[in-house]
């Protein structure tokens, strides 16, 4: 049933709620044929007419139009508004539950702006939940709906977020073709922050599916679109970004050239949340590419900690930072307080992604196997094995059972650390 549909039943059901022929409602300034026509959805009336019609009918024009009443509408609204506030402040299974009883009020049936607004947050709070299935089931629906329905920007939204979840699920290919469909036709289209932000997550997914040199061709396309665009946002993504390619193929120097100009940027334009979690990312990656300063990686990871809870960053926001401050803290041989740090982590661990829960028990494993803790090393490696044979083949997984491998060889566990070596090799496709 069309938007107009809705508006002549609500039309006609207030009528006869008032005891009203079409002729008494359209006496005198209308005709009582126009008052049918309304009715029946073949006329849409004008919004004078329409207001004319709410004073007639002792309704609100709210009512009429949506479906709801002035009250109903200020009390969607500020539901919208509670959610989103409980997103930004990192409090995500809040925000989910929010969002679903917005949806569940019969409501918001007549608001379609307003229900794409409740969809689009719930899918976002999934992902952030590890409900990554409902979040792409939400997110490819909201895909398909009429282009009149979806503003461009929104669906450029909509769709980035989608590369998203396909990626972190580890479904590469389709992390690249939904950008692809939008980014891979002869002619790119005027860039935006929106296109280089959708741009960001193909690059990512080349990176992970280890399509390194289609990455060095795209990162330096996006990093000289986001240049000509000169906005902090899209300056910043892509110089982040290419930074973490630039790590991946061991170019150190690179990796510190782009990160540097995406610190600068950010420290001047950014939001705190963004700042802090680039900084996070740039003393993790450097610390692997520079394990002699790991002392300074340490203390900058110590002051983006203390910055993500001023913010009130996302829980996975903190747990990455409390993990690459345990790596720091092995770097510099102190696994006695490495362990306090994974202690946090894996207290944070329900509801993230496998990837992630994964990567966190190896860390626990390594500062075990360290701390001469064979049982307990034996335990998270096996938590973490758990976790990586269902995930798709990709880089991290097979980086993953390459690690893995290493600590159980290191606690003699011989036979078990050839089948990790094994998996690793057939993750790479060797």
């Amino acid at each position: 049933m069309t938007g107009q549909d809705l508006v002549g039943q609500r039309i006609k059901t207030m009528r006869r709620q008032r005891g009203l022929s079409q002729a008494q409602l359209a006496h005198p300034e209308l005709s009582d044929s126009y008052v049918s026509l309304i009715e029946s959805g073949k006329r849409t009336p004008t919004p004078a007419v329409l207001e004319l019609l709410a004073q007639k009918l002792d309704c609100s024009l709210t009512y009429l139009i949506n479906g709801v009443t002035t009250e109903q509408m200020r009390e969607i609204e500020l539901g919208l508004g509670y959610a989103k506030i409980a997103m930004e402040n990192g409090e995500v299974v809040e925000a989910r539950t929010r969002y679903a009883e917005l949806l569940a009020d019969e409501g918001l049936a007549g608001l379609p702006q307003l229900r794409q607004e409740a969809e689009y947050g719930l899918a976002l709070a999934s992902r952030a939940c590890g409900d990554l299935d409902a979040a792409i089931a939400l997110l490819i629906g909201l895909r398909e709906r009429e282009a009149s329905e979806i503003s461009p920007d929104r669906h450029i939204d909509i769709v980035t977020q989608l590369s998203i979840c396909y990626r972190e699920q580890g479904r590469l290919a389709q992390a690249v073709q939904v950008v692809e469909e939008i980014l891979g036709g002869a002619v790119r289209p005027v860039w935006t922050d929106g296109l280089i932000r959708l741009g960001v997550q193909a690059l990512a997914a080349y990176i992970e599916r280890g399509d390194l040199l289609r990455a060095r061709h795209f990162s330096a396309e996006l990093v000289a679109a986001a240049e000509r665009l000169d906005t902090p946002l899209a300056r910043t993504l892509t110089h982040w970004q290419a930074a973490i390619l630039a790590s991946e193929i061991g170019s150190e120097d690179e990796a510190t050239a782009h990160f540097e100009k995406a610190v600068a940027i950010q420290s001047e334009y950014g939001d705190p949340r963004r700042y802090a979690r680039l900084r996070g990312d740039y003393a993790v990656i450097m610390s692997k590419l520079r394990p002699q300063e790991a002392e300074s990686w340490r203390d900058l990871l110590v002051k983006v900690a203390k910055e993500l809870e001023e913010s009130s960053a996302s829980s996975m926001d903190k747990m990455r930072c409390a993990m690459g401050l345990a790596r720091a803290e092995l770097l510099l041989g102190s696994p006695q307080k490495a362990e306090l740090h994974i202690r946090s982590v894996l207290s944070m661990l329900d509801g993230m992604p496998e990837d992630l829960q994964a990567d966190a028990h190896l860390v626990a494993g390594q500062i075990f196997a360290e701390l001469g803790r064979t049982e307990e090393t034996t335990r998270e490696l096996a938590a973490a094995a758990g976790l990586l044979e269902p995930l798709p083949v990709t880089r991290y997984t097979s980086h993953s059972w390459l690690t893995a491998a290493r600590i159980l060889e290191r606690i003699d566990e011989t036979d078990r650390s050839v089948d990790a070596y094994q998996r690793a090799l057939a993750c790479a496709g060797l």
